[in-house]
C-alpha cells in the first residue's frame, strides 16, 4: 500500500511524491508507471500539496446509495447514471471553493473518488482494482441549475471538484467509512458498503463506453446528509485509509 500525492516547493517546481512517515519524498519516473524514491525528504510544512491527478476527463455517477434512493422513494436504477465534470473544476486541498455570483444553493457531496492509473478499455468487473488507485472527492453543485437537465452549468463553475489530499492505493472500496464536517460538524457518515454499484462494476461500465486514461477519476455518489454552504464555511471531506480534504468556501469577488 502507497500513499502519493502531486506538490510543489516553488510555483515552477511540480513534483510527484510518496508520503512516508509525515514526509514527502520525490518520485522519479512516474506513480502511474514505474518510478523511484529519492533519498531525500521533505517535512509536509515545506510543501504545497496540490490535487493529486491531472486528468483527461472526470466521469461521475449519480445517485449510489441506496438510503440516498429509498429516501427519495426511488428505484434501484438498471445501470449506473453517469455524467461529466470537466477538469478545469479541479482544486486541491486547502483551495478555496468560489460561491459564484448569481447562485443562492450550493451543495456539497463526499465521494469516493477513483484514479485510474492504466490505459483501459473495456475491463471486466473482476480485474478492474488492478488498475486503480483510490483518494477523496467533493462534488460541489449550483444546485439552482439542477432542475431538469442537463446537469452540466450546475457542475462545471470553476473550483468545483476539490480532490486530494494525495491517493492511496491496496484499498478496499466496498466496506471503507466515509464522512463530511461543515465548520467541525458531522454531516455525512456512512460506509461505501451502501453503494448500490460497487466500483468495480463501475469501472467495467465506464470502460465499456469510453477509454480511460491514466490519471482519469470516477466519482462513485455521496450517502445521505448531503447539504448546502455559506461563505467562510470549512468543509472536510473523510474516508476511512486515505484521510481527511479540507477546503473554505469564499464567496465570488464581483468585478469593479
Amino acid at each position: 500500500m502507497g500513499t502519493f500525492l502531486r506538490f510543489k516547493v516553488s510555483e515552477d517546481q511540480i513534483y510527484q511524491g510518496i508520503l512516508e512517515d509525515d514526509r514527502v519524498f520525490p518520485i522519479e519516473g512516474d506513480i502511474y508507471t514505474r518510478w523511484t524514491i529519492g533519498k531525500q525528504g521533505l517535512p509536509l510544512d515545506a510543501i504545497k500539496i496540490l490535487a493529486p491527478c491531472v486528468p483527461s476527463k472526470v466521469i461521475c455517477v449519480g445517485t449510489n446509495y441506496r438510503s440516498v434512493l429509498a429516501a427519495k422513494g426511488q428505484a434501484v436504477p438498471p445501470e449506473p447514471v453517469i455524467f461529466l465534470k470537466p477538469p478545469s473544476a479541479i482544486i486541491g486541498p486547502g483551495e478555496e471553493i468560489i460561491y459564484p455570483g448569481g447562485v443562492e444553493k450550493l451543495g456539497y457531496e463526499v465521494e469516493l473518488a477513483v484514479v485510474i492509473k492504466d490505459k483501459v478499455k473495456a475491463i471486466r468487473a473482476e480485474e478492474a482494482l488492478n488498475h486503480v488507485l483510490g483518494t477523496i472527492a467533493n462534488d460541489i453543485t449550483a444546485k439552482d441549475f439542477m432542475t431538469g437537465g442537463p446537469w452540466t452549468k450546475a457542475k462545471s463553475y470553476d473550483t468545483f471538484l476539490p480532490l486530494g489530499p494525495w491517493i492511496v492505493s491496496g484499498l478496499d472500496p466496498d466496506n471503507l467509512h466515509i464522512m463530511m464536517r461543515v465548520n467541525g460538524k458531522i454531516t455525512q457518515d456512512a460506509s461505501t458498503s451502501d453503494m448500490v454499484f460497487k466500483v468495480t462494476d463501475i469501472i467495467a461500465y465506464v470502460s465499456n463506453i469510453m477509454t480511460l486514461m491514466p490519471g482519469d477519476v470516477i466519482i462513485t455518489g455521496t450517502p445521505p446528509g448531503a447539504g448546502l454552504l455559506q461563505p467562510d464555511d470549512i468543509i472536510e471531506a473523510s474516508i476511512e485509509g486515505i484521510g481527511t480534504l479540507t477546503n473554505k468556501v469564499i464567496l465570488q469577488k464581483q468585478e469593479i
